[in-house]
């Protein structure tokens, strides 16, 4: 299970595979993020954001930039660190999540639902 304290956790679902993430709500989760983590295991839901920095992270990350339908319009592999992604148009939301867990393609579609844990 992902452990969340800054807001709900969910699944973010691509192709029949799937990954814990947490919705970053707070100020501070929005701002740390990924900073100072090593061995990345889940996703992190940015909503309402257009652009990323990876400073201070320690590892790599592939991150995904979606619509308001849930379309991937831009991807992101293995970002290293110290690095910029500018705001993009129709961006409406980003994820953040570990290097190569799923074969990204862009114009598709993820399913984002709630973690049922029972």
């Amino acid at each position: 299970m992902c452990y969340n304290k800054h807001g709900e956790t969910m699944k973010l679902i691509y192709n029949n595979k799937q990954i814990y993430m947490y919705n970053a709500t707070t100020f501070k989760s929005r701002l740390i993020g990924f900073m100072f983590k090593k061995n990345i295991d889940k996703a992190i839901l940015f909503k309402k954001c257009r652009s990323i920095h990876t400073f201070f992270m320690k590892s790599n990350i592939d991150v995904i930039m979606c619509n308001n339908n849930n379309e991937i319009i831009y991807y992101y592999k293995n970002l290293t660190p110290n690095k910029v992604i500018l705001p993009k148009k129709n961006v409406s939301y980003v994820i953040e999540l570990p290097i190569n867990y799923f074969d990204i393609k862009l114009n598709t579609k993820i399913i984002i639902s709630s973690y049922d844990p029972k």
